[in-house]
């Protein structure tokens, strides 16, 4: 029975992407609109550094600034894992 619905949700995504890849027409981009101003295009150290350089430094800002203003390692566990006995200390007080 997994099989049937596996093979009818593929077919179903196959004929899906088919259609919506038969419905668009790549040729209606050379045709421009009226008020198309499409402008100069990037070089390629601009696009390099607007889909490349920039995303990265985005991330490592936004790492930097968690990482600087964490304040969880200055909380301090008050669980009895965190709690450290010596074993003497242990031994007096089953004694007492």
């Amino acid at each position: 029975m997994d099989k049937t619905n596996a093979l009818r949700a593929g077919a179903l995504a196959a004929g899906t992407t088919l259609m919506m890849l038969l419905m668009t027409s790549p040729a209606l981009a050379l045709t421009r609109d009226d008020g198309d101003d499409p402008g100069t295009g990037l070089s390629v150290v601009e696009t390099l550094g607007l889909y490349v350089v920039a995303p990265i430094a985005l991330f490592l800002a936004i790492t930097g600034l968690v990482m600087v203003l964490d304040k969880s390692h200055k909380k301090k566990d008050t669980t009895s894992s965190n709690i450290r006995i010596k074993a003497a200390d242990t031994k007096a007080e089953i004694k007492a």
